[in-house]
């Protein structure tokens, strides 16, 4: 997709996801949202990072609406749980596979028919 439709799809949908799920008791304001190419070849589609409250879409990955919503629920979901579990996680031998985290955010990812 375009830089321009999937900022367009944003604008629309992160009102209501906002909305919908709260604000985190770990941040002080909404994440900002970012939209960049991926300098890496095998790169994710997002994520976010809790240091500077930001989400990242690689906008190049983004192939439907559908899935720029999913990516914003999802990434979106890592911003409401805590930092300092998330990294604990990793470090008790979780993979991306089955970190609760990531397990919670995947589930959350169907609700993407609420913002269409």
């Amino acid at each position: 997709m375009i830089k321009q439709k999937v900022e367009e799809i944003i604008n629309e949908v992160f009102p209501k996801i906002e909305k919908h799920y709260g604000n985190s008791k770990f941040q002080e304001c909404s994440p900002y949202i970012e939209l960049e190419k991926s300098i890496f070849k095998n790169s994710c589609h997002a994520e976010y990072c809790s240091l500077i409250n930001e989400i990242s879409i690689y906008y190049p990955k983004m192939k439907s609406k559908k899935m720029v919503i999913q990516t914003l629920i999802h990434e979106y979901i890592h911003y409401l749980q805590s930092p300092t579990w998330f990294k604990r996680y990793y470090n008790m031998g979780y993979s991306y596979n089955d970190h609760p985290y990531e397990l919670e955010a995947i589930r959350h990812e169907q609700d993407y028919k609420l913002f269409l």
